[in-house]
């Protein structure tokens, strides 16, 4: 399979070759597998110095990659504040998932993530479907909490912050893909910039350390690479060519995604109960439904 940013440069191949879900499921899996190695990445740089470290090599490699400053001089004043949200929201986000998943296991700050979204969907329609969506999706997270709040209390502030926050993405995130003033490789572009200036006054004195050991600087850059390059790419690339309601049924794969790749790479074995969870979790991902739109890509 093509490289998803070679991919994205080939128009022909993006329209005719590569179908949306494909750049989803590759976006599932290093959504969370460069998380997994930053877990790993902790025992040299502290959590808020990887999660800045992430965000940087990230904003360097789409800089080079897009120069995307030439394309901010042409934006619109509401654009610009767009991607200066976006980037914002990046910015907090990946520091305190990082703070979660340095306390919980990566499926459990996974399926937290979902709730917002869940919820958000049952506001804007009020429906039956949304209704169990919802009651699944807390009855899951709740089985989750039972057994390790008390021993992580502040692991479950993180990730329900992080929750949160990944709502404002996937909101915000659309916006971008649908913008007509930027395209949105350039749109992520110009957001992973602010971002890595928003996290730089909490992370910059943690990642210090990694200047002086080459395999750790370069454990961060892998860690940027495939946790906001790859998986970010691919998910402007599928919001662009899926339908709304298409995507947050396939968003429905993520938790369990999490939950595989942390038994595999982090050995993070979870018990009958989270399991449960989890599954109650990508229940109530994919039975939700959100308001129709008009005017949606197919």
């Amino acid at each position: 399979m093509a490289h998803p940013i070679a991919a994205f440069d080939d128009r022909t191949m993006d329209e005719t070759r590569v179908p949306p879900h494909v750049y989803f499921l590759v976006s599932a899996v290093f959504h969370y597998l460069g998380p997994a190695f930053a877990v790993l990445l902790f025992a040299r740089v502290d959590v808020l110095g990887v999660a800045w470290l992430r965000i940087a090599a990230a904003a360097l490699v789409f800089a080079l990659w897009r120069r995307p400053w030439r394309v901010w001089l042409r934006l619109d004043r509401a654009t610009r504040w767009l991607l200066v949200g976006w980037g914002a929201v990046l910015a907090v986000m990946n520091s305190v998932f990082y703070l979660a998943i340095d306390r919980l296991p990566l499926g459990t700050v996974a399926a937290i993530e979902f709730v917002p979204v869940i919820a958000l969907a049952a506001l804007a329609a009020r429906t039956g479907r949304n209704a169990v969506a919802l009651l699944l999706a807390v009855v899951g997270v709740w089985l989750l909490t039972d057994v390790r709040f008390v021993a992580e209390p502040w692991g479950f502030v993180f990730a329900a912050a992080n929750a949160v926050l990944f709502a404002f993405y996937i909101v915000l995130g659309h916006r971008v893909a649908q913008s007509p003033q930027v395209r949105g490789i350039e749109g992520l572009a110009l957001s992973m910039l602010v971002a890595a200036v928003v996290a730089l006054p909490t992370g910059v004195v943690d990642a210090a350390p990694a200047f002086a050991d080459p395999v750790a600087l370069a454990a961060g850059i892998g860690v940027g690479v495939s946790s906001s390059v790859i998986p970010y790419v691919c998910d402007q690339l599928a919001m662009a060519r899926l339908r709304r309601a298409t995507y947050a049924l396939m968003v429905s794969l993520l938790p369990a995604t999490a939950t595989v790749i942390g038994i595999v790479v982090l050995v993070q074995v979870p018990s009958a109960v989270e399991i449960l969870g989890v599954v109650l979790v990508v229940a109530g991902v994919a039975v939700h439904r959100e308001r129709r739109a008009t005017a949606q890509p197919t």
